[in-house]
């Protein structure tokens, strides 16, 4: 088979995509109850979610998550001109990100306790000590993500998303077994096993999924690998890949910032913090990613050609569908977030005392999920330009600006500090790189938009509002036990929500549901 030979629809590709992210959310949630069912919020939890901020900033410094964004474009014209040349070329981006992930990984193993003292300063030696060991296990997975990140961007230009769409699917379901497989060798989770399981799944998810079934993938279709060093396009790679590298921006330290900054907020912070982030994401990831990821080749493949009317239109359709789905859902989830804690997380070693700390958090995160959206699609829209640089420096200003802000203002107030200055930051960037892009390029990606949105937040208002009274009274008042009582509590809300927003997203926004409707008569 050929390597522009498969050919799929964008709207196909984003329905894989979509339906991969929804499974592999639903895991994630799964593996987060399991967590929070035996460790609740505090110690033993708070030091799994931060041991991931050294390994996923080495993922950032290699650029692993954009890897598909910097090889595509290159990689594309090089197999449309000389394809020998084309693996040549693939060949040294893998040996050179094999061998970096190797020494940046090892220094980090070796590195580890001093690291696991910077990353959550406000741990306890014991704790510190726990982090450290909890990091050298994770640690080595970041070899297979970046390897594999590699394999995977060869897939999309492929398009076949299906391999890729598998990924975290497995990842997760090895971090839910090794976490409840690893106790019974023991006696139990009191064993001195605790997390230890919940760790070694993740080295073994990322070795099956991210590197192995993309690799078997990728040779069954003629992949040519061999040890290349030296190739005239690893200096054009570098260059896009490069701010990528060095720009931290608060899109790709967001969740670090939650870590480290929560360690100094309290015991329990950074699971709190953690856990109401899963929830915000949610929407985000459901709406936002498959669209994202799967526009990304055609925006590429329109600029190729030179036709940037279809360019706009591509953009303004994607950032349309998902602005007119994520207000109406952020807002009911916003209404609706003690009974989705309570449903997902609630039970076991996580009490209603947690849930209902975590209330205010999630709320405060998912006010900011329209934008993470906007982010989601339009980054991509920069990256199809070959501009890896502005979204880079714009981002890495706001980090810089925002440090001082979580160490002074946020840590001393609390964890709902540190989510607010989050949000409010994320947006902040967000906005910044649109006024870039209007100015730039004009606004006709954007043309609608506006008035999009406060139709969709008109619509939502009412049954977002009925929602939360619910929710409230279901709180005060229903006798049932707390799982039964979450679950009634959210049919409720939910059935209130649609019966309210549907008749008025029909007469004042029928464009809002016509992407969905016109996906299900398809």
């Amino acid at each position: 088979m050929g390597l522009l030979s498969s050919r799929q629809h964008m709207g196909a590709a984003a329905l894989i995509l979509a339906a991969s992210t929804i499974l592999s959310r639903l895991m994630g949630l799964i593996r987060d109850k399991v967590i929070s069912w035996q460790f609740g919020a505090g110690g033993e939890a708070d030091m799994y979610f931060a041991a991931f901020v050294v390994p996923d900033i080495i993922n950032y410094l290699l650029a692993g998550g954009f890897m598909s964004i910097t090889i595509i474009p290159l990689l594309s014209r090089r197999f449309q001109e000389d394809e020998a040349d084309a693996w040549r070329f693939f060949s040294c981006v893998f040996c050179w990100t094999l061998t970096a992930s190797l020494l940046l990984t090892g220094a980090g193993i070796l590195a580890a306790g001093p690291l696991a003292r910077l990353v959550a300063p406000g741990f306890s030696p014991e704790q510190w000590q726990r982090l450290a060991f909890f990091m050298r296990i994770i640690l080595p997975a970041q070899i297979f993500f970046l390897c594999g990140a590699c394999l995977t961007a060869l897939l999309y230009l492929r398009r076949q998303f299906s391999v890729p769409a598998l990924a975290p699917l497995i990842y997760n379901g090895c971090i839910i077994a090794g976490g409840l497989l690893l106790p019974l060798l023991g006696t139990g989770t009191q064993s001195g096993y605790g997390m230890t399981g919940y760790c070694v799944g993740v080295t073994i998810g990322a070795a099956l999924g991210t590197f192995a079934l993309p690799l078997r993938v990728a040779a069954g279709g003629g992949l040519h690998l061999r040890m290349v060093w030296r190739h005239r396009l690893m200096g054009r790679f570098l260059l896009t890949a490069l701010p990528l590298m060095l720009g931290q921006t608060v899109i790709m330290l967001d969740e670090q910032f939650l870590r480290v900054f929560g360690s100094l907020a309290g015991d329990g912070a950074v699971s709190l913090l953690n856990y109401a982030r899963r929830i915000a994401q949610v929407p985000v990831g459901l709406m936002g990613q498959a669209a994202a990821v799967a526009s990304y080749p055609f925006l590429v493949s329109l600029l190729t050609q030179g036709d940037t009317e279809r360019f706009d239109q591509t953009l303004r359709s994607a950032l349309r569908a998902g602005l007119g789905l994520i207000i109406p859902c952020a807002l009911w989830m916003m209404a609706s977030a003690w009974p989705i804690l309570g449903v997902i997380f609630q039970g076991g070693r996580f009490g209603a005392t947690e849930t209902l700390a975590a209330v205010p958090l999630t709320q405060i995160m998912l006010a900011s999920a329209p934008l993470w959206i906007v982010y989601m699609v339009l980054v991509r829209a920069y990256y199809a330009h070959g501009d890896t640089l502005t979204p880079a420096v714009t981002g890495t200003i706001m980090t810089l600006a925002c440090l001082p802000l979580y160490y002074y203002w946020a840590v001393p107030l609390g964890a709902w500090a540190i989510a607010a200055l989050s949000g409010a930051s994320v947006s902040l960037y967000v906005l910044w790189l649109v006024g870039i892009w209007v100015r730039r390029h004009g606004g006709g990606a954007f043309a609608g938009l506006c008035g999009l949105g406060l139709r969709a937040l008109a619509c939502s208002l009412p049954g977002a509002g009925a929602a939360w009274r619910l929710s409230r009274y279901c709180l005060e008042h229903l006798t049932l036990p707390p799982i039964l009582a979450a679950c009634v509590t959210l049919a409720v809300s939910g059935l209130t929500f649609a019966l309210l927003f549907l008749p008025l997203v029909r007469w004042l926004a029928p464009s809002l549901l016509e992407p969905v409707l016109r996906r299900l008569r398809r």
